[in-house]
């Protein structure tokens, strides 16, 4: 674990902050390159990331408040939009991005299929830099395990427990989401309707998250010890596989590239 990478006198240059960063900008900058191959002006791209960015860290810390500690909303309410204390969830974030993006494409005249294609695969690379982000910060740790590639977290400042081994669910996804970032990333020339690319991360991802969650050691749960994750997991899985079963009839848009 290392959550600081630079000292300088009083500046640490913390690693959470610094990889998310990279994985906005290198995500901006292969969503640009998709786009103009796609016939979309890039700079509406460029201008949705800031929306979707700003909307994406409420909704992130909204859903993670609303199952780890809802009290918060009547006892702290300025708490709430204290992002520094910790406490994001990828699928809040992930929802109010689609929000921000059926908002964005009304406003701008623009297909909501076709820029949700084009975003798709720096949606996934995106995610695999946050997961590591989150390794290097010991946060969305694992459960206990003893298998031999158990990492054990000793900074005190990590979110995890401290010097026992742990599965590392950071990596597994972080693999997992660099995966389905190579397969998204050949199929998209190969798509057959606009749409087919997002509607694939979204069934990838809720595959993805699915199976890692049954080894999160830190589950956001609905009452009765539910998975919140695996939940809206299965939720988005059986959505997207109903989506492409129907824009691969008669009446599918065929997609421009």
């Amino acid at each position: 674990m290392y959550p600081i990478l630079l000292k300088i006198g009083g500046f640490h240059l913390r690693a959470y902050g610094t990889l998310i960063a990279i994985a906005l900008l290198t995500g901006t900058w292969l969503a640009g390159r998709e786009a103009a191959r796609k016939g979309i002006p890039p700079e509406r791209v460029q201008d949705f990331v800031v929306w979707a960015t700003l909307f994406g860290l409420l909704g992130a810390r909204l859903y993670y408040l609303a199952f780890a500690v809802p009290r918060i909303f009547l006892e702290d309410p300025l708490g709430v939009l204290a992002i520094w204390r910790g406490g994001l969830a990828i699928h809040g974030a992930l929802i109010a991005g689609a929000a921000t993006a059926i908002w964005y494409v009304r406003r701008h005249h623009l297909s909501f299929w076709r820029l949700a294609d084009t975003l798709a695969p720096s949606l996934i690379l995106g995610q695999a830099i946050g997961r590591f982000a989150c390794f290097l910060n010991g946060d969305a740790y694992g459960i206990p395990a003893t298998v031999p590639w158990a990492v054990t977290f000793t900074n005190p400042q990590a979110m995890a427990p401290l010097n026992v081994p742990l599965h590392p669910t950071q990596l597994y996804e972080m693999s997992l989401n660099l995966l389905l970032f190579g397969l998204l990333w050949w199929w998209r020339t190969r798509v057959r309707f606009d749409g087919q690319l997002v509607l694939f991360y979204a069934g990838g991802y809720g595959i993805i998250r699915f199976i890692v969650e049954k080894f999160r050691g830190d589950q956001l749960q609905f009452g009765g010890g539910i998975s919140a994750a695996q939940t809206i997991s299965l939720v988005v899985l059986i959505v997207a596989g109903a989506l492409i079963a129907l824009r691969t009839g008669p009446t599918a848009t065929p997609s421009k590239g």
